[in-house]
Order: C-alpha cells, then sequence, then structure tokens
C-alpha cells in the first residue's frame, strides 16, 4: 500500500486531481447503486405496498383471500410478484411510473371505498395493458405455461394453453380476475388494448 502512495505522489498535480475525482464518482456511483437496490428492495414488500390505506383497505383485503395469499402449499405472491416486472430495465420503468399511485394517494383520488370503485375500471385496465405489453411476464416468472402438463387439465383450460403458445392469448387475457374483484360492467383485458395516452 506504501509503494501504491508513494507512486501516486510522485505523479503530477493534474493526474493526482483527476485520479482522487475518478475515486470519488466511484464510491458515489457504488453508493447509489446500494442505496437504489434498497430502495427497491424495500419497495417491493408487502409492508411497504399496504402501507396506504387504500392498498390495505381495497386491494390487500380482496388479495388476502385469494390463491395467490392462501394455499395448501404455503407458497405466497405478493403484489410486487405479479406488478413489478423481474428485469432491471422493467423495474426502473415501473417504479418511475408507481409516481402516478403516490400522487393518486396524495390527492386524495381513491381515498374512500367508493371513490376506489368509481376507478377501478380504470386502475385495471392500466394492470392489463401493461400485462398484455409484456405477454403476461410477472405471471409468467412462476407460471411456466410450456411446463404445464395438458392432461391434468380441463378441456377448456387446453383450449386456452394453446392459444397461448400460438400467441393469441396471454395469461391475463383469462386470469384477469385472480388476485381482485373484476371491475363491474363487464369489462375485460380484451378492452384495455389500446393506450389512451
Amino acid at each position: 500500500m506504501t509503494t501504491l502512495w508513494r507512486r501516486f505522489r510522485r505523479q503530477g498535480r493534474w493526474t493526482q486531481f483527476f485520479g482522487v475525482q475518478a475515486l470519488l464518482w466511484l464510491l458515489v456511483g457504488v453508493g447509489i447503486s446500494i442505496a437504489g437496490q434498497a430502495t427497491v428492495a424495500h419497495t417491493n414488500t408487502l409492508e411497504f405496498c399496504i402501507s396506504c390505506h387504500e392498498m390495505k383497505d381495497n386491494n390487500y383485503t380482496e388479495y388476502s383471500h385469494t390463491i395467490h395469499a392462501r394455499n395448501r402449499t404455503g407458497v405466497k405472491a405478493v403484489c410486487s410478484d405479479c406488478h413489478v416486472p423481474h428485469d432491471l430495465a422493467g423495474t426502473v420503468v415501473r417504479k418511475i411510473g408507481a409516481a402516478k399511485d403516490v400522487w393518486s394517494h396524495f390527492t386524495g383520488k381513491i381515498d374512500t371505498p367508493a371513490q376506489f370503485e368509481a376507478h377501478r375500471l380504470e386502475m385495471a385496465q392500466t394492470v392489463w395493458r401493461r400485462m398484455k405489453q409484456t405477454d403476461s411476464s410477472e405471471c409468467r416468472h412462476c407460471h411456466d405455461v410450456q411446463a404445464m402438463d395438458p392432461e391434468l387439465q380441463g378441456k377448456t383450460a387446453q383450449k386456452q394453453h394453446q392459444k397461448m403458445r400460438d400467441g393469441s392469448r396471454t395469461c391475463i387475457d383469462c386470469h384477469y380476475g385472480i388476485a381482485h374483484k373484476e371491475p363491474g360492467g363487464g369489462a375485460e383485458p380484451q378492452d384495455a388494448v389500446a393506450d389512451p395516452s
């Protein structure tokens, strides 16, 4: 270490300056990376997701009685498993998009059960649209359609899963009420294909 320090001191002032700058930027980058990973990990927890009453009193209450929350195997999918992509780029985009949810919380857009119900279809369509765009990648992270045994499925499931294999359907087309109450009015994911923005 002392040899390295002596070699550094023999360098010119500008070389020393840029060397120190590079080291500082490297440390800042590592610090930001660690803080970013910790933030993403914290905001992906169930406890964080239900820390606001809108999610706890509405979405979590519905989810807590579904197969994704309670089942014979004890395997549990939490909010982020279904609503946050499992790749870095998708996660960053989704976390930035979540600013809209934070804004809705602070402006009181879905503050009461009646307001939540009034916006349920809009919120569902946003999720359906996103899942159709990603070919339900969050579902496929746990459920491998290619590994499913058609012989153990009913005739309707076999037919629908075949449509997934040929690309004409994705998980959310049929399983859109799996963890939350479906919006009223008979709306389905097929109605949410176009992006209104």
